[in-house]
């Protein structure tokens, strides 16, 4: 047993390493691999292990953040090709070459012998990383990079003509929420609309993204890529069949509720059907939320609000704004969606988002928000490896902060009026439910993908998506609306870039909700178990992080239920 300690930077083997960043900014792999090199041929024993490891630490968070960077200008700018190259370097030919030689390091230590009960979780995962590498999956994943940034640029590109003006498809989302349902629906149809123009392009891309997934999967000996991805995320403390658990108890206790709150919003809003364009306006109020009004005033109220849930987590937010860590805005060209991604040499995190003036926009930066507080809080680990966790508890940590500033986002401090705050709350709690029940079908939907020889044939696909989705989406009248039905998974980028990370949204909006049942009797000691599951970083397993939160994993109708019941009973009570 050994004592961590993070390595001086001029330790032997790279004494030549760069004091930051941007000296990897232009780099090729072939300027990077000369210190890989010396980390493998560097001597190595168990007195020495620590100070080896704070180097190799050390060349993870400069290469890491460089690479972060790069990700970040083209997510925000995909029509600039100097971006394109640079994301395009990193990830198709820098990091799956440093995969490779990760996995290389890794297996030193692993042979070496080397313990630590902090290291215990990083260890377990590199032996799986071993077991399951495969030399000749390296060009494989380069290409699935590539394709993904493909995929970036086509959906990032796409604009609608509406009302006379272009429009990008972020921006059609407040039209989706006015009381005027014609003006809704075409919205809606111009917003499908632009998918289904690229359906082609989109298809193409995954075609070839299944059939190297399907080859990836089989170099490393298994059957199909749904068994090989979950070893490739250590999901080590559940299995597949307790997914098929989760899908069976989302349809038992989810989807009833959503089917209430369906007949609800159908009487109040006096129509025979729900369509599809009705789900985004308020049933109770013909005046469209409008939390803020520019991004200066979005990012001054957020400070507001978390400085109310958290002093410590709100001076952590006003970090992320003093220092441009921040970049909200939607605009033409910009890469959909939003993440929370990590600058790993400056222990960092940073914020992409799409904002266009709606309730959901608040939702998602509360949601980023949460992702920033966990690298805050488990930052000072030593070693890069301890500093994260797997999805399942990052997710925890974003969702279980929607909870916690949700009844706090009043004026003056947050964005609401006190009717507008109920309206509010009810629309991110009647979220939940409907996501639950989304997050069932799209891992439903990639469980049939990637076990199916079908599935090859991208009509199939469609009709999949279309089976699946009726067993998870009931109450919805999509009568003539198939075409664009189906156009819904190809907005969800998870399934062309990430495969399988989406039970984890999930998980952890079930682990949320219990965090949040206790948060009602006792808001303080809620917020204070939640810092300390997410100081502990990744150096835990997974079930540990979750308990030290005060939650746990819950995959069967009768826990999930339960919390169904709670967000129905206040949701409920918001209505009065």
């Amino acid at each position: 047993m050994t004592a961590l300690h993070t390595a001086r930077s001029d330790h032997g083997s790279l004494s030549d390493l760069p004091s930051t960043p941007d000296a990897f900014a232009d780099a090729s792999w072939d300027n990077i691999a000369p210190f890989y090199d010396r980390l493998e041929s560097a001597n190595l024993d168990i007195a020495n292990a620590s100070a080896w490891l704070g180097a190799w630490s050390r060349l993870e968070e400069l290469v890491g953040e460089a690479g972060t960077q790069s990700m970040i200008a083209y997510t925000g700018d995909t029509s600039n090709p100097k971006k394109e190259a640079a994301y395009l370097r990193f990830s198709s030919e820098i990091f799956p070459r440093i995969d490779e030689r990760q996995v290389r390091l890794a297996r030193r230590i692993l042979v070496l012998g080397f313990r630590h009960p902090d290291l215990e979780t990083v260890l377990t995962e590199w032996r799986t990383d071993s077991e399951i590498f495969r030399t000749e999956n390296v060009a494989l994943f380069s290409e699935i990079e590539e394709l993904s940034a493909r995929y970036q640029k086509i959906t990032g590109t796409l604009e609608v003509e509406f009302d006379g003006e272009r429009k990008t498809i972020p921006e059609l989302q407040p039209y989706l929420k006015l009381s005027d349902r014609t003006v809704r629906e075409r919205a809606y149809l111009a917003r499908d609309g632009a998918y289904l123009s690229v359906r082609g392009e989109l298809s193409d891309v995954f075609d070839r993204m299944l059939e190297l997934r399907n080859t990836v999967a089989r170099n490393a000996g298994f059957d199909n890529y749904h068994k090989y991805a979950f070893k490739a995320k250590h999901r080590f403390e559940y299995t597949p069949s307790d997914c098929a658990r989760f899908h069976a108890a989302v349809e038992d206790t989810v989807v009833p509720a959503v089917e209430r709150q369906l007949a609800y919003r159908r009487q109040r809003l006096g129509v025979e059907s729900v369509r599809p364009w009705d789900l985004g306006v308020d049933p109770d109020s013909a005046k469209p939320l409008v939390p803020f009004t520019d991004v200066p005033d979005f990012v001054a109220r957020a400070r507001g609000v978390f400085g109310r849930v958290d002093a410590e987590l709100g001076a952590q937010f006003g970090i992320m704004a003093d220092e441009s860590l921040l970049d909200l805005a939607s605009r033409s060209g910009k890469a959909p969606g939003g993440y929370c991604t990590k600058l790993s040499f400056r222990r960092r995190p940073f914020i992409f988002m799409n904002a266009v003036g709606v309730p959901d926009d608040v939702a998602t930066l509360m949601h980023e928000a949460g992702h920033c507080f966990h690298a805050f809080l488990g930052g000072d680990h030593p070693f890069i490896w301890q500093r994260g966790t797997g999805s399942e508890a990052a997710e925890l940590a974003s969702m279980t902060m929607e909870l916690f500033a949700a009844p706090l986002l009043a004026k003056p401090e947050g964005y609401y009026d006190p009717d507008d705050l109920r309206r509010a709350r009810i629309e991110h709690l009647e979220d939940i439910l409907f996501s639950l029940a989304h997050i069932a079908s799209v891992d439903a939907f990639q469980a049939w993908i990637y076990s199916r020889p079908e599935a090859r044939d991208r009509d199939a696909r469609d009709a999949a998506w279309l089976e699946i989705r009726a067993r998870f989406e009931r109450g919805i009248d999509w009568s003539g609306l198939e075409v664009q039905r189906a156009a819904r998974w190809y907005r969800q980028l998870h399934i062309f870039e990430d495969p399988f990370y989406y039970i984890e949204y999930g998980i952890a909006q079930l682990g949320a909700l219990q965090i949040w049942r206790d948060s009602l009797r006792d808001p303080a000691g809620a917020v204070s178990r939640y810092k300390r599951a997410l100081a502990l970083g990744g150096t835990r397993p997974l079930r540990e992080i979750y308990s030290t939160a005060g939650a746990g994993l819950v995959f069967d109708a009768r826990e999930m239920g339960e919390l169904v019941s709670v967000v129905e009973s206040v949701i409920g009570e918001l209505r009065g």
